[in-house]
């Protein structure tokens, strides 16, 4: 079972992990060693609440399949135990982040002061520039 929240969890029987051998430069033993995990997890069939369902598939990720499968590969480490616990761990922080809200931003406008010292340097670098001109004798 994975916990996303003190609410919410994830039955095994919804994730589905199979081994697979790693990409990259090899040797004696990525060629016949499965120790990469390739995790897919369906979000429509999934005990996921509506709100988590409803925002992982509005997301813009490039995991999430147009049918709504998310699909982790994970291949940074040599054993595939540490494999499906860094696939297991990059679900669960993906679910996690659609659960945080974001504030609104409220727009604001610029002091005063700050607009008085743009221009000022405006100015500045203005004459700055005119005082690179030909010099008329």
């Amino acid at each position: 079972m994975l916990d996303i929240s003190n609410a919410v969890h994830l039955p095994d029987h919804e994730i589905e992990l199979s081994a697979i051998r790693a990409q990259g430069a090899g040797g004696q033993n990525v060629n016949k060693v499965s120790s990469a995990v390739h995790l897919r997890f369906d979000i429509h069939a999934s005990s996921l609440p509506a709100f988590y369902k409803e925002r992982l598939l509005a997301l813009r990720d490039q995991r999430i399949t147009a049918e709504g499968v998310i699909v982790i590969k994970a291949q940074q480490y040599r054993t595939q135990e540490q494999n499906r616990a860094d696939a297991l761990q990059r679900l669960a922080e993906l679910i996690r982040s659609v659960a945080k809200v974001e504030k609104a931003r409220r727009p604001t406008k610029p002091t005063l002061g700050s607009k008085q010292r743009r221009l000022e340097g405006k100015s500045k670098r203005g004459a700055i520039k005119a005082g690179r001109g030909k010099v008329d004798y």
